[in-house]
């Protein structure tokens, strides 16, 4: 299975240059607690880092900084691990574990992005695929019941 098939293709982005009110606003519209942030000079959305709700609680509330001064870039995670669309779920769930995250942005042939693959997206596909193995065995006991009987 691809990561391209199970990822998030409706991503949440901001700009390094826009501030972290408006990265906080955004999260808030959108229901969720990290932007990718990209790079769209090339007419391409490039990830370029990944901000989260927890990057604004530590690198700007707790230190008691002025928001409105600060911008994403400043405080986004800047290393920024990415698989590629066409990259098995394994592959993407190996190197999470090995930088240690638990959502990467997912890009396409030329880097641009085309989704996020989180952790959350792997556990829905396996509650999936588990849901048709116990069909499976369900209807397996079933179909012996009416032909033994």
């Amino acid at each position: 299975m691809t990561v391209s098939a199970i990822c998030s293709h409706n991503v949440a982005t901001i700009g390094a240059a826009d501030d972290i009110v408006e990265a906080a606003i955004r999260m808030r519209e959108a229901h969720v607690g990290d932007l990718i942030v990209v790079d769209s000079r090339t007419g391409l959305p490039i990830p370029i880092g990944i901000i989260t709700d927890r990057d604004i609680v530590v690198a700007v509330v707790a230190k008691k900084v002025g928001p409105e001064t600060v911008k994403v870039g400043d405080a986004m995670s800047a290393q920024l691990l990415t698989v590629h669309e066409d990259n098995g779920v394994e592959f993407a769930l190996r190197e999470m574990r090995r930088v240690g995250v638990r959502r990467v942005p997912v890009v396409g042939e030329n880097r641009e992005l085309v989704g996020v693959l989180s952790i959350d997206d792997v556990i829905d596909h396996i509650a999936v695929q588990l849901g048709h193995i116990a069909d499976v065995i369900r209807l397996e006991q079933a179909a012996e019941t009416t032909t033994r009987s």
